[in-house]
């Protein structure tokens, strides 16, 4: 017999006992499925074998790598299901795309019609083999393997981005004879994929999954339309650039196009902005533009490049940011873990906010404050601002899009802007890049370099900041005007080197180790891109530095 500990607890096991039969002797313990083991603090499946004195933890869907693993999965599941019930032979690419709602939006392309009664054969080919209990199976190849398996396979995107593998070896994984690729670990077998739901949309197939509050609840599909629809134009974007996987991206660095693709992104989003500048100016009313997005979206460089966008239309912008409007640090509210709760509207003095706003508005000359976040005050300084017949008012906060914040403004006055960095990259066709994860790569390299923040506590209160944003920003974001996606296609290759220091600090006893582990993998997959060219007032440039912008 063999000693481990787990959960905290001694326990003897069989030699060669595995993960799966030790997580079913404690399945009673944990209030869902068990998906994934932390052996020693480095993560494994369950088909592992148990060693003698190690440490184990277990996840469900309810903890982060679990939660991952669970998607991961799924969307193995359903790729396989596509192909099984519309046969290899006709498809040319089953692209998984991008976030929706709480699912994915899937893009079949090939010889084969799409439609309502396509996609129930899907789902119910998914429900079979969940019935089934098939195991996931595993197995390593040789790069050189991958590369010529996923050719004859058609999977091409998969093909390029192994062409530039550094690593001698690759897992491939199965569900009985179709292989594919994944970028991370995946459940034991088909039977622990239970929860999912398919819709017919837009031409192509949503999966709907459980979040990580409730594992077992599928959430009614709610499309946000124009989320929706400035992602898929940002898809098109990366299409017309032919960059969209990372292979892509990896094929015109080396080729030497990096600089002109760099070029042609940056007058495409300066493109864009001129558009909603002039969708601003048409309506001379509109006095104030409401920008709201989560953190790390880029909305104060976002906002200077708009403010001279108006200009050049004979508007005379002036930034407004809602956080200097927020109550003193003895009155800010408290979170359920007792800090404060800097992202709720409770901590803005929407009062004093909306008497200055109506006060602007009626051309009067209003005393503007400037927050302290060092004392935690707020303070006049003589800062005055009056607002004549072509002046405007860009305001940026995270509330930007909830009408209590502003509640005394005509509607007609106002012009709202939802910003988020939509990444539009995938690493292949089967495994896409979360925008949560570029937002959080950003965050890392601007907290260190701004703040000297470690990567590891930028990792650790990034659960609470995206809490904030479930709550406060992302219920607004439809009610926007405008969406635009701030994202570059080549900005992951740029961010690499700022970020892989940071993450390689991270000790491997630190409980964000594992978190850094996976970041660290992720960014094997890109080559290089050095920053010297990144334009001035590229709005990369406020998480790397040099901005010709206050940023």
């Amino acid at each position: 017999m063999w000693t481990v500990i787990c959960g905290g607890k001694e326990m003897k096991v069989e030699e060669g006992a595995t993960l799966l039969e030790l997580s079913e002797r404690v399945r009673q313990d944990y209030s869902h499925d068990i998906l994934l083991a932390s052996v020693d603090g480095k993560l494994s499946e369950l088909h592992k074998k148990v060693k003698d004195g190690s440490r184990i933890e277990f996840f469900t869907a309810a903890d982060k790598p679990g939660f991952q693993t669970y998607r991961r999965s799924m969307i193995f599941l359903l790729v396989k299901a596509i192909y099984a019930a519309a046969g290899r032979d006709v498809l040319d690419k089953v692209l998984v795309d991008f976030a929706i709602s709480k699912g994915v939006y899937v893009d079949i392309r090939g010889d084969i019609q799409v439609d309502e009664a396509f996609v129930e054969s899907v789902s119910q080919k998914m429900k079979e083999l969940v019935e089934e209990k098939l195991p996931l199976m595993k197995r390593s190849v040789s790069t050189d393997e991958a590369v010529d398996l996923f050719g004859k396979y058609k999977m091409y995107d998969k093909e390029k981005l192994f062409h530039y593998r550094r690593v001698s070896k690759v897992n491939i994984y199965s569900i009985r004879e179709f292989e594919d690729y994944y970028y991370g670990y995946m459940v034991c077998n088909t039977g622990y994929l239970k929860y999912f739901k398919l819709y017919y949309y837009d031409g192509g197939i949503v999966i709907q999954m459980p979040t990580q509050k409730n594992p077992e609840e599928v959430p009614e599909f709610v499309p946000g339309e124009k989320v929706y629809q400035c992602q898929k134009e940002s898809s098109k974007w990366g299409e017309a650039l032919g960059v969209d996987t990372v292979g892509d991206l990896n094929d015109r660095i080396v080729s030497g196009g990096i600089n002109e693709l760099i070029l042609v992104q940056e007058a495409l989003m300066e493109k864009r902005l001129g558009e909603i500048a002039t969708e601003i100016a048409r309506d001379r009313n509109r006095k104030f533009v409401m920008i709201a997005g989560p953190s790390s979206s880029g909305k104060t460089t976002f906002s200077h490049r708009l403010s001279i966008q108006l200009r050049t239309l004979g508007l005379e912008p002036h930034p407004i940011a809602v956080d200097n409007y927020f109550v003193n640090r003895e009155d800010t509210p408290r979170d359920e873990f007792g800090e404060y709760n800097y992202e709720c509207l409770e901590a803005i003095d929407v009062k004093q906010f909306n008497q200055d706003m109506c006060a602007l508005l009626e051309g009067k000359t209003v005393a503007m404050p400037t927050f302290n976040f060092k004392k935690g005050r707020r303070e006049y300084k003589g800062d005055t601002l009056t607002m004549g017949p072509d002046d405007i008012l860009v305001v940026e906060g995270i509330h930007g899009l909830n009408d209590k914040l502003s509640y005394s403004l005509p509607p007609a006055n106002k012009f709202k802007i939802y910003i988020s960095a939509l990444t539009q990259l995938n690493i292949d066709e089967h495994n896409r890049i979360p925008s949560t994860d570029g937002r959080l790569i950003r965050r890392m390299v601007r907290d260190a370099r701004t703040r000297g923040t470690a990567a590891k506590d930028t990792i650790a209160m990034w659960p609470s900041v995206r809490r904030g944003e479930e709550e406060n920003i992302f219920p607004y974001q439809e009610s926007a005007d405008v969406v635009f996606n701030s994202a570059l296609i080549y900005e992951l290759a740029v961010l690499k080197p700022y970020a892989e220091p940071l993450l390689f600090g991270i000790p491997k006893d630190a409980p964000e180790y594992m978190e850094a582990k996976r970041l660290l993998k992720f960014f094997d997959y890109f080559l290089t891109v050095v920053s010297e060219d990144i334009p001035k007032n590229s709005l990369l440039r406020e998480f790397i530095g040099g901005s010709c912008f206050h940023v």
